[in-house]
């Protein structure tokens, strides 16, 4: 579970029971509201996903602790609910909506959130490497065109397809996710201990797609039924496709087929991302 971003440059001192166990905290990301780590939980054995909320000291304190417990709680109850209903999400472990930093209990602290750890790349670094592999293949033929040879086509469509049905079974369930990117999606192996991250990096070599799309970081996620809160879901997903996979742009309509085919609801809120998509293109036509 790894957004493959700078660990954090900042130390902070683990809350407890974190800060009492012999397992080192590994920072694996660090955002303005939270940060993660990798650790292990309940038995040295089982490793799990920390994340912390710290206090913010800028905000007043009352405020700062409902809005840090609201926050997390939102958090673990849409995993929870999500888990039950089967989709492929973390599944939560423990919590704490309100620790305190030192032992005396007047200290800066925030809230955590422990969650299983899910092995596997994210699938934004699976694309970047599938669209490096289809650029240098084009190099070596002396072709400048955008064209993708059609067994690469098919499995990258596989991987569009597994996409949109994990964002399907989140919408059956009633979970808007809130920050639906590629960096939020993990590549996890069918076969346990087998990993897609110790493949060859070589642009040369075709990175793996078998595996089971499983989706991290719910900090912004909420409950609606709304074909409305969907279709933003769906645009923000479009979006970041449109942004930081430009090749792999042409491809998203098989993303919204694997929407529709796991998702009998589909229709509405497909029809609704129209809407959503001409009121983006006007916003950015303005400015």
């Amino acid at each position: 579970m790894t957004k493959s971003d700078p660990p954090p440059t900042t130390s902070y001192t683990p809350p407890p029971p974190f800060s009492n166990t012999t397992t080192p905290l590994i920072p694996i990301y660090q955002g303005a509201e939270a940060h993660l780590y990798k650790t292990t939980f309940l038995t040295p054995s089982t490793p799990a996903a920390l994340k912390i909320r710290p206090s913010k000291p800028y905000r007043h304190p009352i405020l700062d602790r409902r809005l840090t417990r609201a926050r997390i709680l939102q958090e673990a109850r849409c995993l929870h609910k999500l888990v039950k209903e089967g989709v492929s999400v973390p599944a939560v472990l423990g919590l704490d909506w309100e620790f305190s930093a030192s032992p005396e209990g007047n200290g800066a602290g925030g809230s955590w959130l422990v969650m299983e750890w899910v092995e596997g790349p994210v699938a934004r670094v699976v694309l970047e490497r599938w669209e490096r592999h289809i650029k240098t293949l084009g190099r070596n033929h002396g072709s400048q065109s955008q064209d993708v040879p059609g067994d690469e086509g098919e499995k990258v469509r596989g991987l569009m397809r597994k996409i949109g049905a994990a964002v399907g079974s989140l919408h059956k369930a009633g979970v808007i996710h809130g920050d639906l990117t590629t960096s939020n999606l993990i590549l996890r192996p069918f076969s346990p201990g087998a990993s897609t991250e110790s493949r060859d990096e070589d642009e040369q070599v075709s990175p793996s797609m078998e595996g089971e799309i499983v989706m991290i970081d719910f900090g912004l996620a909420s409950q609606s039924v709304q074909d409305e809160d969907r279709a933003v879901d769906l645009y923000v997903l479009e979006r970041a496709f449109g942004s930081s996979h430009p090749r792999t742009e042409p491809f998203f309509e098989e993303v919204l087929v694997g929407y529709r085919e796991s998702y009998k609801g589909a229709g509405p809120a497909l029809k609704r991302l129209e809407d959503v998509r001409m009121r983006g293109r006007k916003r950015s036509m303005i400015g």
